[in-house]
């Protein structure tokens, strides 16, 4: 086992990897909450029940195709990357695919299934791994720095320290607010762990944040542990629904939600790719190991999510808390992975695990990812400019695959005019045009 983990050449133990898989788990179990109340449509009353998806099943689907993503990225790829079905993409479908194209439910999870077949044959072809080669090492470090200020602004948001203000976008939001409270006081343990070298110092700080929490009646005590198991059926096979009526899914609006779930999915799984790898020391130069495998494992865990009935799973960059908390390799996802199975059992206890014990774990995770702008060629106005929009905009657009976008447009502006269009790969040249066509048309 150690031998396959390459747990010597990464300088790790069983223990730091548990402790990692744990803590990035805590860190991305919201999803087992906010997941179905999104797919759901809970925030939107009067409804008819057939927009609606089953929330009992969706849970239990969540926790299957996060549980299925995270072991086969660990057993596969052998990265300490957890998967889930993602946040924004859930969004998209529920509230554009569903509410606002009305298309139903089990149509968009047929669209999910495709985008993740064709994400199988694109990875099993290269395709996909040639063009992550291809970015520049300049970008790779913008993309890792623009997902540590968009995952610290998330942590800011879910500790209620930055909140709306219609004014001026976000403002400092409540500090006397109990559940602000809390996050703060997390923050500052983990600070302080962090700084005395503890290895497991996020983990502690989220338990430390969690016990504290309850004493002071802002986390609610769970009645019991152990709860009953939702049925999958309402969702399970859904997808495959739609292939009895073939028409239905050659329609313009289908295309355009197949098209955007790929290009959103591709771009957010390269990027937290990218990212984590920088974070754990895994690049090899500009290159990263085994990153065809961890793609297959990505695409796949896309068609096994929809399969369960969930929108698209993907890579999540809260698996740089388990890697901030000493995780190393796949040892940790697939560890995270079956917290995910339990967690079908154990809900109940889940409830302790609020966005105020989590969010100081993200805002530490954005200060380490963050170091990796220092790699970057700031002297140098060409590589400045799309490094500065891909960092920038990733937290202003709440988009990881928009702020790539930006940058690699840019890009191969920039490095033309200043002469070295020669140095920019054909295949940034193809992502130029592809991003233009995001921007004109897709958005």
């Amino acid at each position: 086992m150690k031998k396959y983990f390459q747990f010597e050449q990464l300088g790790t133990t069983y223990g730091r990897e548990v402790v990692g898989g744990i803590t990035t788990f805590l860190a991305m179990a919201y999803i087992l909450v906010v997941n179905p109340l999104t797919l759901t449509l809970q925030s939107i009353p009067n409804l008819p029940a057939h927009l609606r998806m089953d929330s009992g099943a969706v849970f239990v689907a969540t926790a299957l195709a996060a549980a299925a993503g995270s072991i086969l990225m660990g057993i596969i790829a052998r990265y300490p990357i957890a998967l889930a079905p993602g946040m924004g993409l859930n969004a998209f479908f529920a509230y554009t695919v569903v509410l606002t194209y009305g298309i139903p439910w089990q149509t968009a999870l047929t669209g999910v299934l495709i985008s993740g077949i064709i994400f199988v044959l694109l990875s099993l072809s290269g395709i996909r791994e040639k063009i992550i080669n291809a970015i520049p090492l300049e970008l790779k470090h913008a993309v890792g720095a623009g997902i540590g200020i968009f995952i610290a602004f998330i942590g800011f948001q879910n500790a209620g320290i930055i909140v709306n203000d219609d004014a001026v976008l976000v403002g400092l939001g409540d500090l006397t607010k109990g559940s602000t409270l809390l996050a703060i006081f997390g923050l500052v343990i983990s600070v302080i762990l962090m700084t005395r070298g503890f290895k497991a110092a996020i983990f502690i700080g989220m338990i430390i944040t969690s016990i504290v929490g309850m004493i002071f009646g802002l986390i609610e005590v769970p009645k019991q542990i152990v709860g009953a198991v939702p049925s999958l059926e309402p969702t399970f096979g859904a997808a495959f629904e739609a292939f009895k009526s073939p028409g239905d899914l050659f329609s313009g609006q289908i295309l355009i939600v197949i098209l955007t779930f790929l290009f959103v999915a591709f771009f957010d799984t390269a990027g937290t790719l990218v990212a984590v790898a920088q974070q754990a020391g895994l690049m090899k130069g500009n290159e990263l190991p085994r990153v065809g495998k961890g793609l297959l494992a990505d695409s796949l865990a896309i068609v096994v999510g929809a399969i369960f009935g969930t929108s698209t799973t993907t890579s999540f960059v809260e698996s740089t808390a388990g890697v901030a908390a000493g995780a190393r390799s796949g040892f940790a996802a697939i560890v995270t992975g079956l917290l995910f199975i339990l967690s079908i059992f154990f809900f109940p206890v889940l409830s302790v695990v609020t966005s105020a014990v989590t969010a100081p774990a993200l805002i530490i995770v954005g200060v380490l990812m963050l170091s990796s702008i220092k790699y970057i060629e700031w002297d140098k106005f060409e590589i400045a400019v799309p490094a500065f929009l891909t960092v920038t905009t990733m937290a202003l657009t709440y988009s990881i695959a928009t702020g790539i976008a930006m940058g690699f447009v840019f890009y191969p502006i920039t490095m033309i005019v200043a002469g070295k269009g020669k140095k920019v790969h054909p295949i940034m040249y193809g992502l130029f045009v592809i991003f233009l066509c995001y921007f004109i048309f897709l958005k």
